[in-house]
């Protein structure tokens, strides 16, 4: 069982739960940004790496998304996972990961993936199906057999949290909150009303 105080080890023991039950993408996670003006976005992306640094994520870095954390470093993050009744939501800084990392995370991707994040102008206005195949033939052609190297554009993200709140279904509503704040090199906690 995890160190009930620290919710890095109790995200992972939940995280390890959720691969055992959830029947598609335990990792999906809802991720919230907002413009320097504070209009909010919130999109399903996947989790792709955590541990006491952070929460790893991986875009294009001129989607939408992209654009709002470069003007707004500041994200939210929330994981529901339904067959177990259980949700986590983390808020915090978002800063860039390092080259070597974003290429060490692009080089396990599939060759597909690979290719379509070159051939993805993602968030801008496709002018039909047809561009984004003739685009990924474009790239196919290009790479061949070859090697394709991770374009400069597209990277990742670690959400530093500042709040991470772990939330339990109970009997008659009366769901059990938890919420943890860094303070001093270890973690402060709190309960909270359901």
């Amino acid at each position: 069982m995890a160190d009930s105080t620290n919710p890095y080890a109790l995200f992972a023991e939940w995280f390890a739960e959720a691969e055992k039950s959830e029947p598609n993408d335990p990792n999906g996670m809802c991720l919230a940004t907002s413009t320097p003006e504070g209009r909010p976005s919130a999109r399903m992306v996947l989790l792709k790496g955590q541990d006491e640094q952070g929460f790893v994520f991986y875009t294009n870095l001129e989607s939408r998304k992209g654009d709002q954390l470069a003007a707004n470093p500041f994200a939210a993050l929330c994981f529901h996972w339904k067959s177990l009744r259980r949700s986590v939501r983390v808020e915090g800084r978002v800063e860039a990961v390092t080259a070597e990392e974003a290429d060490a995370y692009y080089a396990t991707r599939a060759r597909g993936s690979r290719i379509g994040a070159w051939a993805s102008r993602q968030s801008r206005p496709l002018e039909g199906r047809w561009a984004l195949e003739k685009a990924v033939a474009e790239y196919t052609l290009k790479f061949g057999v070859g090697a394709i190297p991770r374009p400069e554009f597209w990277s990742g993200f670690r959400l530093v949290p500042d709040r991470i709140e772990f939330w339990r279904d109970m009997p008659f509503r009366l769901h059990e909150r938890r919420v943890f704040f860094p303070e001093g090199g270890t973690w402060r906690e709190e309960a909270l009303y359901p």
